[in-house]
């Protein structure tokens, strides 16, 4: 039987976009992830065009997904008014990941929800609107903005599946705006509850969330359920563990997701054991 689950690994453009795209298909990955430039910096990356325009042809062809992931200093929470350099420089840095990902025929740039620790909170959550939407402004391009949730480890702020569906209909081009779903921060944040959990699906489902959802983080937690720790662990050998994630990839609304590992590679360097892991928890 062949499984219908896009899953692959995290991976480096060291040598291009399109090495990584090679790199996926020998691995026998139907999806992946990679960083469109230093995921340390927010500088400006003029990239080449002619690579990345056979990334998408090679990934078109053999059905593989990609997405892209967007630097850690990314901060969609960072106001605008008080620490305009920032901003301004958060903005263009997304801005370019976003052509990136459209160069490579990716679904999109995911992006942290925020971090706002300056007081109401309520400002922060205006800031990421105003930061998202003026990523988004005149954009015209396939490549859309994913939001991921957060494990709390740095503060309340988008831990919760509300909160995400909440601030895309509150943007201007919601159209443009989906979500990207990190299992090991969700089981972090106390939201849901791995294979004990029997309402976390149905919560989606009400609020609309799996419509836009793209992506799914794919990472079992080295630590237990609300920890708030952001902690991956390859999928089955944490505390979510097989059964959790046999029960998440039961759930009709969440088998045509793009699967990321982002966790620890195998002995031999590679995701595959943990790409068979989960087509055969996906065939259970």
């Amino acid at each position: 039987m062949t499984s219908r689950v896009k899953v692959g690994g995290h991976l480096s453009i060291r040598r291009g976009y399109f090495h990584a795209a090679q790199t996926a298909s020998t691995m026998g990955a139907g999806a992946f992830q990679y960083f469109p430039k230093n995921p340390r910096s927010l500088t400006i990356k003029h990239f080449d065009p002619g690579d990345a325009e056979k990334c998408k042809l090679w990934c078109n062809e053999r059905g593989i997904i990609s997405v892209a992931h967007t630097p850690y200093p990314s901060n969609l929470a960072v106001d605008s008014e008080s620490e305009s350099a920032a901003y301004h420089k958060i903005v263009a840095s997304l801005r370019n990941d976003l052509e990136i990902a459209e160069a490579c025929g990716s679904l999109g740039i995911v992006v942290h929800f925020g971090i706002y620790r300056a007081g109401n909170p309520l400002q922060g959550y205006k800031n990421v609107i105003q930061c998202i939407n003026e990523i988004l402004k005149g954009w015209q391009g396939n490549a859309k903005l994913l939001i991921e949730n957060q494990a709390g480890d740095h503060g309340d702020m988008g831990m919760t599946i509300e909160e995400m569906v909440q601030i895309r209909k509150l943007c201007e081009t919601p159209e443009q705006i989906g979500f990207c779903l990190d299992t090991c921060h969700a089981f972090g944040a106390g939201v849901w509850r791995g294979a004990e959990d029997d309402s976390f699906i149905a919560k989606g489902r009400e609020l609309g969330f799996w419509d836009h959802v793209l992506a799914v983080h794919l990472n079992d937690s080295k630590y237990p359920y609300g920890s708030r720790k952001d902690r991956h662990e390859r999928v089955g050998q944490g505390y979510i563990g097989e059964a959790g994630f046999q029960k998440l990839l039961a759930a009709e609304e969440i088998k045509e997701k793009a699967f990321i590992l982002e966790s620890e590679t195998g002995e031999d360097g590679t995701y595959t054991w943990d790409m068979e892991q989960v087509r055969r928890w996906s065939e259970a």
